[in-house]
């Protein structure tokens, strides 16, 4: 019965795939959206059926792959990982240090943005100041500067944008600051942590981002209505909140046991890359940074699990803690949004509601305000 197990498991696999892979661009960049707006209620969200039908895929994938890395199959399964990403996993630092980098070059090449497509600036030297950053990722002594200068384009970027909509963003510039700094540290125990650092921040922003799924159910309509191929043939009543819980999931995986951390990193890398050929460069310059990171992830064999190790090798802890990071965020996302808007979604003080600017090839965009 254990060895049967996992086999009958791995059918949810490619739904769970397809059912996310639609959803791997970020809405925001393609089509309107308003951040003061009022959620869906928390109670509408847990009465859908197609979210608990997602949360039931979910658990079986990752019991299954749990009890795989437990058992006699462990050294099989991470063995084929090992070597398809032998070359990478060599020389890992370079290889983060050198997409980091190119991902910063990008940006500067496409000009007009602090870190991503939607959070745009007229604002010249901001660009040199991202050619700056991959200038210094390079170097030891400068890798604190380069983190600097990360969170210095977030920070620059509350001058035109809301707090809760850069909310977003701030979990993946913490962890690739995080990353920059304790790699330049000559503390080994510290610059140890740098890849968890790393990992922890990309989960933490799609655990987040993830959210708006189920709150703004309603901002990823255009997208269906203008590529019906997104859904596998799924009504949108049922992708939009399985794709939700898919892409929660598979960050929450991140943080989780190796192989279950590897596999979901592979599993959103082929989401994030199935998603370049229907949305474009935009997508691929704009979720660079993540595939990149999640490649770093699949690559990276280490066993270690500093924070809660003993939980997490715990078969049963498995659904309590994803519900419970569920209900954590959920509860910080709604919460929050109340606290920066009011109760009935609409500001406690008058500001100003940013977009990005029209752009011709994706017509749904709506008139943004330059700054």
């Amino acid at each position: 019965m254990f060895r049967s197990f996992p086999c009958r498991a791995l059918p949810a696999l490619p739904l769970l795939l397809a059912t996310a892979t639609g959803a791997a661009a970020h809405v925001k960049w393609f089509a309107p959206y308003i951040i003061d707006a009022q959620p869906q209620p928390p109670g509408q969200v847990l009465s859908d059926p197609w979210f608990w039908c997602g949360i039931a895929l979910v658990l079986v994938f990752f019991l299954a792959t749990r009890l795989v890395e437990a058992g006699p199959w462990h050294d099989r399964a991470t063995g084929l990982l090992d070597r398809l990403t032998a070359p990478i996993r060599a020389r890992l630092d370079d290889y983060v240090r050198v997409t980091v980098g190119a991902f910063f070059v990008a940006i500067f090449a496409v000009g007009g943005v602090y870190l991503t497509p939607d959070l745009k600036t007229p604002v010249a030297w901001v660009s040199w100041l991202q050619l700056l950053i991959a200038a210094c990722i390079f170097f030891r002594p400068t890798m604190p500067i380069a983190a600097a200068g990360i969170i210095a384009l977030w920070l620059l970027a509350m001058r035109d944008y809301d707090l809760f909509h850069l909310f977003d963003y701030l979990a993946l510039g913490l962890g690739v600051a995080a990353y920059l700094l304790l790699f330049s540290l000559r503390s080994e125990r510290l610059r140890a942590c740098r890849f968890e650092a790393l990992r922890w921040g990309l989960a933490v922003a799609l655990m987040w981002s993830s959210l708006e799924k189920f709150a703004y159910p309603d901002w990823f309509s255009p997208l269906v209505e203008e590529r019906p191929f997104l859904t596998f043939g799924l009504p949108e009543r049922a992708f939009i909140p399985m794709a939700g819980v898919a892409e929660f999931a598979m960050g929450f995986g991140l943080i989780w046991t190796p192989l279950i951390r590897r596999l979901s990193a592979v599993a959103l890398l082929v989401i994030f890359t199935a998603a370049v050929f229907p949305f474009g460069r935009v997508d691929l310059i704009g979720h660079g940074l993540i595939m990149a990171i999640l490649v770093a992830t699949a690559a990276d064999s280490s066993q270690n699990l500093r924070l809660f190790s003993g939980l997490r090798h715990r078969l049963p802890a498995i659904p309590p803690a994803l519900c419970g990071a569920l209900v954590l965020f959920a509860g910080l996302y709604w919460g929050l949004h109340a606290a920066f808007y009011g109760a009935g979604g609409r500001p406690a003080v008058p500001v100003e509601i940013t977009t990005h600017s029209p752009d011709p090839d994706h017509p749904h965009t709506p008139q943004g305000h330059d700054h």
